[in-house]
């Protein structure tokens, strides 16, 4: 019988009704000729490039015009870093400590730091703090038809600066988005148009050449859905993304949809969301890889990381694994350079490309982890049953470089490694096994709530292309008669897992 280990993360508020956990893992649909309607991929890694100041990374910024340079906020700090050169140059300093919104006239860069805010020329290259007198400081920031526009902080006012001069700002150029009384909280400049979010609700407004003020609102273009954490606007996939809030309630995320927000978080991913207590200060970035294209909402307070991916419309876990606990993902902030996705990390000075060949973090391990229910949805007539093996259809026999592990490898194994220090691909160690990688099994015959130990098997060694990832003498299922498995692993290999086959036979009690 095939095991429905393929789908989503979904772990319902009663784990009894649904345990499906996805860590590190994201699914792929194949369309068509493939083995199986779809397959489960290991989720990127972070190669490190380099540290820039101390950290943390608050804001990346790339050109998409000429590649020739991008920028990084560490800290207070700003740095200038080239295609050509990866010495950082330093620019000057900003304030605050949380993220820095960015944006780009063509010859400045405006750098929001919800607060005071600081403008760099590139032409003259000089960069300091925006103070002219009329200058309220900035939430976040856009760029729309040679103007800035940003929202003032604890306000409903939204401003532009001079044409082509984000140092000046006239006294007059603000207007206040009124159409409903909240404060407005975030602003982002999408198809030209400039996208207030306020805490109950949603307006956007266009350039209508007016003289001060030149922006005005579009008719119709209102929604009662404000923005709960302003740093969760992100556009992706010819769209909007945002963890909204309303009079109603809070911690659904939003796509819009001409003017309107769609959800596109489940009761699962809200249910995980309402038990984080804290989530105004959940932060947001979206990246493109290999035609997946993937929304990463982070929740600092609560230590989590979500994604979604516009492709499948499917929710994972993305994670950090530290003193044998996930933690939230570290990447913080991300740019586009030269086709490779940058991020920025969360408490230091590393930026790393997400890699989808590097599968650890860092030179630290990247668990990855699947649980899901034994027998499919509808078919658990709740008698008893006898588990005898589990088949893993996964790839195996993948390249494993023990130079990579962090302490993980059992006991069994030795490093075997060269008067170089290089690794020995299949050389045999004392005891006459292969370094191989391992994967974990454990299950739960209470719904999810309590689990058994962990069972280790071998997905195969360097080469070993035909190796059957198998657990047998399963046991049987106890007074819930309801199975959930899990699998997981940490070795630094590639993972990509096409379904699983139990062997099962029902009993009569």
């Amino acid at each position: 019988m095939k095991t429905p280990i393929l789908g989503s993360s979904y772990v319902a508020r009663s784990v009894n009704a649904a345990a499906n956990r996805m860590i590190n893992l994201f699914p792929e649909v194949v369309p068509e000729g493939g083995k199986e309607p779809g397959f489960l991929n290991r989720a990127p890694g972070l190669r490190l490039l380099q540290s820039v100041g101390t950290g943390p990374i608050r804001a990346l910024w790339a050109h998409q015009t000429n590649g020739s340079d991008f920028y990084v906020v560490s800290g207070t700090e700003v740095y200038k870093m080239t295609a050509t050169d990866a010495v950082p140059i330093k620019l000057g300093d900003v304030s605050g400590t949380g993220p820095v919104n960015i944006a780009y006239n063509g010859t400045e860069l405006f750098f929001a730091c919800n607060g005071p805010s600081y403008i760099y020329n590139e032409v003259t290259n000089v960069f300091a703090q925006i103070t002219d007198p009329d200058f309220p400081g900035a939430v976040s920031v856009g760029y729309l038809d040679g103007y800035f526009v940003f929202n003032e902080p604890n306000s409903q006012k939204v401003w532009v600066t001079s044409l082509l001069d984000g140092t000046s700002v006239d006294p007059l150029d603000f207007a206040s988005a009124e159409g409903s009384p909240d404060g407005l909280v975030a602003l982002i400049v999408d198809h030209r148009e400039a996208w207030l979010f306020g805490s109950d609700s949603v307006e956007v407004w266009y350039d209508a050449g007016l003289t001060d003020f030149p922006l005005t609102r579009i008719q119709g273009a209102f929604n009662e859905i404000g923005c709960v954490a302003p740093y969760s606007v992100a556009k992706l996939d010819n769209a909007l993304f945002w963890l909204g809030t309303d009079a109603r309630g809070q911690g659904i995320v939003y796509r819009a949809n001409g003017y309107t927000g769609v959800r596109v978080s489940t009761h699962a991913i809200e249910y995980a969301i309402a038990q984080y207590g804290n989530i105004s200060d959940a932060l947001a970035y979206t990246y493109q890889q290999e035609g997946h294209a993937f929304y990463v909402l982070t929740f600092p307070s609560a230590n989590a990381t979500w994604v979604y991916d516009v492709s499948t419309g499917a929710w994972h876990e993305r994670a950090g694994f530290e003193n044998g606990e996930f933690t939230r993902h570290r990447s913080n902030c991300q740019c586009n350079f030269g086709g490779t996705t940058i991020v920025g990390d969360f408490e230091n000075g590393n930026i790393y490309a997400l890699d989808l060949d590097v599968y650890i973090d860092n030179l630290t391990p990247q668990k990855w982890l699947r649980s899901w229910r034994a027998i499919p949805t509808g078919q658990n007539n709740l008698k008893r049953s006898a588990h005898h093996s589990l088949q893993l259809d996964c790839e195996v026999g993948a390249f494993y470089d023990p130079q990579l592990d962090t302490g993980l490898l059992t006991e069994d194994f030795e490093l075997l490694l060269t008067e170089s220090g290089d690794y020995l691909v299949q050389e045999i160690d004392p005891l006459g096994l292969t370094n191989q990688a391992q994967v974990m099994l454990r299950w739960s015959d209470d719904g999810g709530h309590t689990w058994s130990s962990e069972h280790w098997t071998s997905m195969g060694a360097t080469g070993e292309y035909f190796k059957r990832v198998f657990w047998r003498r399963l046991g049987m299922t106890l007074k819930l008669r309801d199975r959930v498995y899990e699998v997981s692993g940490t070795d630094p290999v590639k993972i990509a897992i096409m379904g699983a086959e139990l062997h099962v036979s029902p009993t009569n009690a």
